[in-house]
């Protein structure tokens, strides 16, 4: 297969001349084609394609990793330059979803726009639990099942039923998988439902055990010692052999990552232009 061509267009941090922004946009250029992997929260994704020349009217498709905010917030202003584009979710991106933060109580983080709004924006919804073939070499998860011990969904993560909040199983998070001839290439959204149980779902869905590289959210912010441990250890023992985290991983664990595997990890940032292997 042809290199794999990796542009982070939105991230928390940026490289010089872009802008940052809590959440997460990667596109990814395989096998002829554009896949835009999430869009933001709102239009730094937009903003920093333009600074990079990046044109998004070329996009094939677009991957949701799940519903909230700061993946989806900027689908609105990508449609404004794609038109018409089959985006792929999961059903559940559409539940009521909130956030408790302490005293300041529960605060909404769903998707910003309705689905009628972005359908009439352009987006033709593709909504579905099961992976999807994206290109030729690449898939979308699907729903990912908790197998570890040690990895749960954040309990701060609610949906709101009627008057009623109940905890968020994120059901909707999925990862997208790049079955190359030098290994698996796994970019994740933010990870929710556990960094490891992602890159074991990948392997049993392609039937294919090396794993070349991981890209962003790890959703290891706030984890503790042992869950950080713990994921170290597997991520070794799946012989990762580039880790480019993003976003939700959090600078504690960012910075451990850094030192157990040095050359191998980098911050994978909004400017971050990647070409595999």
């Amino acid at each position: 297969m042809s290199d794999i061509r990796i542009t982070t267009l939105s991230e928390n941090t940026a490289t010089y001349g872009f802008l940052g922004e809590w959440g997460l946009s990667v596109l990814v250029e395989v096998d002829g084609r554009k896949v835009l992997f999430d869009t933001g929260l709102s239009f730094s994704a937009a903003h920093n394609a333009k600074r990079l020349g990046v044109e998004l009217s070329g996009i094939d498709r677009i991957v949701l990793s799940h519903g909230h905010a700061d993946h989806t917030g900027g689908l609105g202003h990508i449609l404004e330059l794609t038109g018409e584009v089959g985006v792929i979710a999961h059903p559940d991106i559409w539940a009521e979803k909130y956030a408790r933060r302490g005293e300041a109580g529960s605060r909404r983080i769903g998707v910003p726009l309705s689905q009628a709004e972005l359908e009439a924006l352009g987006a033709r919804f593709k909504l579905t639990g099961e992976p999807v073939q994206v290109t030729d070499s690449t898939t979308t998860t699907g729903e990912i099942p908790m197998v570890t011990d040690y990895e749960t969904v954040e309990a701060s993560l609610l949906v709101k039923e009627g008057d009623t909040f109940r905890p968020d199983p994120l059901a909707d998070d999925q990862a997208l998988v790049i079955d190359s001839d030098f290994g698996l290439v796994v970019i994740l959204g933010c990870a929710h439902r556990g960094i490891i149980n992602t890159l074991l779902h990948a392997q049993r869905l392609t039937g294919k055990e090396p794993i070349y590289a991981v890209l962003g959210g790890a959703h290891l912010i706030g984890a503790s010692h042992e869950r950080l441990d713990r994921t170290i250890a597997d991520l070794r023992r799946l012989g990762v052999q580039k880790l480019g985290v993003s976003h939700c991983t959090g600078f504690h664990a960012s910075a451990r990552l850094a030192q157990e595997f040095g050359d191998a990890f980098f911050l994978n940032n909004a400017g971050t232009r990647l070409t595999l292997p």
